[in-house]
């Protein structure tokens, strides 16, 4: 299973059913901050981020975080939760999914 299909698999999915932060944590075996961000999806992450970017934000270090940052609103158009729903209309799971294969584009 990769990253990707991991972290889906646990994204609002039995046994785990993990919000779209914790569920990018998750998929990069990160289970000390899985959670510290219990609190952070549904648009509840610090200044209104989308929950799996700013799980990816945390996992990925300071030095990395404005490109990852820089990608994720390149890909989708916004990074605040808010306007990714609202305004893109940008399902949950899509940005779970680009969260995480922007992380995994680090590591490679």
């Amino acid at each position: 299973m990769t990253r990707k299909e991991k972290a889906l698999a646990s994204f609002r999915q039995q046994p785990l059913c993990l919000n779209c932060a914790q569920a990018v944590a998750h998929a990069f075996d990160r289970e000390d901050l899985v959670s510290v961000l219990r609190t952070a999806g549904g648009g509840n992450a610090p200044d209104g981020l989308c929950g799996a970017l700013h799980a990816a934000l945390q996992i990925c270090g300071k030095e990395a975080a404005p490109k990852i940052a820089e990608a994720f609103e390149k890909k989708l158009g916004y990074r605040r939760c808010l306007n990714l729903k609202k305004d893109a209309r940008i399902p949950c799971p899509a940005c779970v999914a680009t969260a995480t294969e922007l992380l995994e584009t680090l590591e490679a």
